[in-house]
């Protein structure tokens, strides 16, 4: 039961692989905060594992339990460290660095995803994952939840648009669509049609959370950094840049999107009060990101897992101390950026917005 004077609030988690536990901890910190009502939540690839340990924990038994799923849901993951190829080399461990770009199997691995369709090196679709989704989580539960609401992206392979799983479609195969990277795992059938990762057309999808919910306050619990300082030079560089960029992409667009649309309605007075009134935060430590190699993304041992926890938790805390008096008062995150180079709404272009003339 919410408490009486709680902050009703959104959440939307990116996907990033490993880099989800970042994600873990921000959300232990958060359920530890009485004042703060989770009335809905949508995720991508790591994203929505951690959007199904919330919801999932919040339905059979309170916050407590939400923490207790999500710390189970991600020690399951790493005991699969234990039989994987994908190593930190001797050096890495000896200098306490996190990233495979040094691990012989890894780097064998990517060269052969990269040329070997999975349809060939695993015709029958084996994923360890899948058996971790189908233990940990009781989608049962989940669909008959009426008091948080979930959203899981998808991409449709054959029409390249974006799908959004909502209860009560949300199961094993929904979660695993959200996760589906194409070079790795067979696409993801379900009801007949084919589903790759979410978060190449939405990492996470924000506009159900805008439409469909009652919260006002949307907390964007982000990954994956927009920005890195250094151009890459080598030809593996280059492909991780590559991936960050297209894994933003979409939320950069849902970012334009829903800010263009909220300038024009509050300058012409239009009435709709989804985006008017809609308080956008987010939660990320883009400088600790900006430190992690890509490739870090695949390492699952549980050292790094509970290091990513707790710079999550860090951060989250951090956060709350700064900022938790806004929510439900005022937005804390202006992407005014994703107008740089883009269409701005017109009133934009004549004269200050109404924020920047207050600020003035």
């Amino acid at each position: 039961m919410a408490h009486r004077s709680s902050k009703r609030i959104d959440l939307a988690l990116q996907g990033g692989g490993a880099h989800g536990a970042f994600t873990w901890g921000v959300l232990d910190r958060l359920l530890e905060e009485d004042g703060l009502e989770i009335v809905a939540v949508s995720g991508t690839s790591a994203g929505a594992m951690n959007a199904c340990a919330v919801v999932d924990g919040l339905a059979r038994g309170g916050r407590d339990a939400a923490r207790e799923k999500l710390r189970q849901f991600w020690v399951a993951v790493s005991e699969t460290a234990r039989f994987s190829p994908m190593q930190r080399s001797y050096l890495d461990r000896l200098l306490g660095r996190w990233s495979l770009d040094r691990s012989p199997g890894f780097l064998w691995s990517m060269a052969f995803f990269r040329h070997v369709s999975p349809y060939a090196f695993n015709p029958f679709d084996v994923n360890p994952l899948r058996n971790i989704v189908s233990r940990t989580f009781d989608f049962d539960a989940i669909n008959r939840c009426r008091s948080v609401r979930l959203f899981l992206g998808a991409t449709n392979v054959r029409t390249g648009r974006p799908k959004v799983f909502r209860q009560p479609q949300i199961g094993v195969e929904a979660v695993m669509a959200s996760a589906c990277l194409p070079f790795l795992s067979q696409a993801v059938e379900i009801d007949g049609e084919a589903y790759w990762d979410g978060g190449y057309m939405g990492n996470p999808p924000l506009f159900p959370l805008i439409d469909e919910t009652e919260a006002r306050d949307l907390i964007l619990i982000k990954v994956n950094p927009f920005e890195r300082p250094d151009v890459p030079r080598s030809a593996y560089e280059i492909d991780n840049r590559l991936n960050e960029i297209t894994f933003n992409a979409s939320l950069i667009k849902e970012l334009r999107a829903f800010h263009f649309l909220r300038e024009i309605i509050q300058e012409e007075g239009l009435e709709r009060e989804a985006y008017r009134d809609t308080r956008l935060h987010v939660i990320a430590a883009e400088e600790v990101m900006q430190e992690l190699s890509v490739s870090s993304k695949m390492n699952v041992e549980l050292a790094f897992l509970e290091h990513l926890h707790d710079i999550g938790r860090h951060t989250a805390d951090r956060w709350l101390e700064a900022n938790l008096d806004d929510v439900g008062v005022r937005a804390t995150y202006f992407p005014d950026f994703v107008f740089e180079e883009s269409l701005r709404p017109a009133h934009l272009r004549k004269h200050p917005s109404k924020r920047e003339k207050r600020a003035s």
